[in-house]
């Protein structure tokens, strides 16, 4: 029935930007690397969005973006800037608004990124799991990639001297990021989204048999 369909979705919806919160608050969402963390905050925002849809992955996504907001404006750092236009960028007296891209157009297209690629390919022959797990990769590496171009875009020159390198040396370590931390948190993201993707397909088929 309509009514009980909305109230379910409803309930996972709520389920999953609580686990965003929750790992949002503590160490397990971010995972410190030095000049940038590690985030695992992208894994349920992927789940959500194969599970629920694009719309939905969107809207988890832009809860992430909150997240990351909120943190960088309460707890800055020395690059909190590329999130947070309310902390000054490095050698100026005022943010800048840029910042709301690099934060928030990322995450939200985490979530519309799975669940699109979800639906493509589960038109092919690929089981769910294998499904599942190329979502997460590819959803965790928009993210990275998607971040650290907006951040050598927007705010390139403040962020090397921020992090006391030359600005001509940048590209190579955006690179590095990308390669390095990035393609970590996406194949991390591909093993636990195949898997838990997997269970819950198989569990939800249950409750509909």
């Amino acid at each position: 029935m309509p009514g009980r369909k909305k109230t379910n979705d409803l309930t996972k919806s709520a389920f999953f930007i609580a686990l965003i919160l929750l790992l949002s608050v503590t160490p397990l969402g971010y995972i410190s690397l030095g000049v940038i963390s590690a985030t695992t905050i992208q894994i349920p925002v992927i789940i959500g969005a194969v599970i629920l849809g694009w719309k939905k992955g969107a809207t988890f996504g832009a809860v992430f973006g909150t997240t990351s907001l909120i943190l960088a404006t309460i707890r800055p750092g020395p690059t909190s800037f590329v999130f947070s236009p309310f902390v000054p960028v490095f050698g100026e007296e005022k943010g800048s608004l840029a910042a709301l891209l690099v934060c928030f157009v990322p995450r939200i297209l985490i979530g519309v990124v799975a669940a699109l690629l979800f639906k493509a390919l589960s038109k092919t022959k690929l089981r769910k799991g294998m499904i599942c797990s190329i979502c997460g990769f590819c959803g965790s590496m928009t993210n990275t990639i998607l971040v650290m171009g907006g951040i050598y875009l927007f705010f390139g020159k403040s962020y090397s001297a921020a992090n006391s390198i030359a600005y001509e040396t940048l590209i190579t370590a955006v690179m590095a990021t990308i390669t390095g931390a990035g393609l970590t948190e996406a194949l991390i993201s591909a093993a636990v989204c195949g898997a838990v993707c997997a269970a819950l397909f198989k569990y939800l088929q249950k409750g509909k048999d």
